[in-house]
Order: structure tokens, then sequence, then C-alpha cells
């Protein structure tokens, strides 16, 4: 993060363990998903899960989120809290394995009371990289991951 005095890595004191960016994904109810398309950037809260480490939702083909994801699959991902921050930067994939698919249904019920799967789709994230902070620490606690 250039410009708010945070070290490197190998440097740092107070850097997030991976574990609170997989609490903060499976406590949160709402997620904001942003895409980009033909009509520019777009920003939309979803409903989703975080399972087997990674984050997944849904949404309409039809829908400028589905239309976006379509022509670019790559979406940034955040919570709605600015005190306890965790934002997913990557690209999306659909879900397509019966398996997986029964277990989102299974987990997104208890979870909303509603099925997962439905008229649109479901996506995958697949995380290039990840940020998270604290506000009340920051910027000591500000980490990031990135995944090859």
């Amino acid at each position: 993060m250039p410009g708010y005095g945070i070290v490197g890595e190998k440097e740092g004191a107070g850097l997030l363990p991976w574990d609170f960016v997989e609490r903060r994904m499976n406590a949160a109810r709402n997620f904001w998903v942003s895409t980009s398309g033909a009509q520019g950037p777009h920003a939309a809260p979803v409903w989703g899960l975080w399972h087997a480490g990674a984050f997944y939702f849904s949404t309409g083909t039809e829908s400028r989120k589905g239309r976006n994801l379509a022509a670019a699959p790559q979406v940034s991902v955040h919570l709605e809290s600015g005190e306890e921050v965790v934002i997913l930067e990557g690209s999306v994939a659909e879900v397509k394995d019966p398996s997986v698919l029964r277990d989102l249904d299974k987990d997104y019920k208890k979870k909303y009371g509603l099925p997962m799967q439905g008229p649109g789709q479901i996506y995958k994230l697949i995380t290039a990289k990840a940020f998270a902070w604290r506000e009340q620490d920051f910027p000591l606690s500000a980490t990031r991951w990135i995944f090859g």
C-alpha cells in the first residue's frame, strides 16, 4: 500500500494471519462484488459463501454482473466493514461440478434459507491477491497476500 508507510512482509510486525480472512469471510452475510464491462465499472451487494477456502456467489446471466462476467471475468470482492477489512481480487470460474454444487446448495440453505442454485450462474473466485487490515491498528495490520 504505497503512501501509507507500510513496511515489507519481512520487516513488519502485526501482520494478519490468513485465518483472519477466513473467519471474516465465513462470518459475513453480505459481500460487495465489483465487475467491469461495456457500461463501465459496476458494484453490487451479493450473498455468498466461503467454502473450502474459496468465495462462491451467484448472479443472473442477464444481470449487469452476469453480462460483465461473461465479457471479463476479473472481479474484486470485499466485505461491508471498513473496520475489519477484507478485499479479494481475481477472476471467476463457472461452477459445474455436481458434488460442489450440492455442497454449496446445502451450505447456502443453512445460511440464507434458500437454495443457491436457480436461474443464474454460480461462480468461484480464483483469488490472485488479498488484502486485509484492522482500522484500529492500521497501517501495522495491513497485510497483502499474492497467489500464483
